[in-house]
């Protein structure tokens, strides 16, 4: 009796549960920030909302199902030039011996050369993506994340993104 009285409840605290997930996406996505910081002329600290302001650039990539799926966001490149970080002409000498160190909330981290996030120099689509065919990132992927759809595994593609820092080797 006890066993089918709590079966019972299962499909009503599921359909609250899975009703009330959107409004959590959308909360995320509303707090989120990302801070761009190391070796730049501004530290920034951009909120998912700014985001939303800045250039976007759509980018394709096969999921792990071999689905083709559109990622919506603003070029890392962008959010690095906005924080004074070095690009452009400027990228040059010693300055290309510099990286950024993506990092997730996780803990998980990656390594970006500088160059090849300015798109002058590589002409790369890496971009910090906040939008998966058209809709916020599920869940377990943001509410932001690294995009970078010429890489042939998603190793560098990292999920709930916090920080990228800019780091020079030599000065």
């Amino acid at each position: 009796m006890m066993r089918h009285r709590i079966a019972s409840w299962i499909p009503m605290v599921m359909m609250v549960v899975w009703a009330s997930a959107p409004a959590q996406l959308s909360a995320q996505a509303a707090t989120a920030t990302l801070k761009v910081t190391g070796d730049v002329r501004t530290p920034l600290s951009i909120a998912a909302d700014e985001l939303k302001t800045m250039p976007r650039t759509h980018v394709q990539v096969k999921d792990q199902d071999g689905r083709t799926v559109t990622y919506e966001g603003v070029l890392v490149g962008e959010l690095l030039k906005r924080a004074g970080a070095t690009l452009g002409t400027d990228l040059r000498g010693s300055a290309v011996a510099s990286y950024v160190i993506a990092s997730a909330s996780d803990g998980y981290q990656v390594v970006f050369s500088l160059a090849e996030l300015d798109p002058a120099f590589t002409g790369s689509e890496i971009i910090v993506a906040d939008t998966i065919d058209g809709k916020p990132l599920f869940a377990y992927q943001g509410p932001l994340r690294i995009v970078a759809p010429k890489d042939t595994r998603e190793a560098r593609s990292v999920r709930m993104l916090q920080q990228l820092e800019v780091v020079r080797l030599k000065k």
